[in-house]
């Protein structure tokens, strides 16, 4: 698996699929700090991405990191708070 990895001069998110957070069971355990747009999540790296990591290890489940970085604010500033609706 390949996570896309935004990043700028003061913060970075892992993009990945909504669909994968729900079958992993972790949407109850991502915050507001992570993002949406569409149906990929960008979860913030302190603590979310965290929480991503460990459900797909527990599935033995190693991604690749690809880095995509701007000097400026990232595009996924701009996108909405995580938040699914039941």
């Amino acid at each position: 698996m390949e996570i896309k990895f935004y990043a700028d001069p003061a913060h970075g998110w892992g993009e990945v699929p909504v669909s994968l957070i729900k079958e992993l069971g972790i949407a109850d355990k991502i915050s507001h700090y992570s993002y949406m747009r569409g149906e990929m999540a960008y979860l913030e790296e302190d603590c979310d991405l965290s929480v991503f990591l460990m459900a797909l290890e527990a599935k033995g489940v190693k991604p690749q990191f690809v880095e995509i970085h701007t000097n400026n604010d990232s595009p996924v500033r701009r996108y909405q708070s995580f938040k699914l609706s039941n």
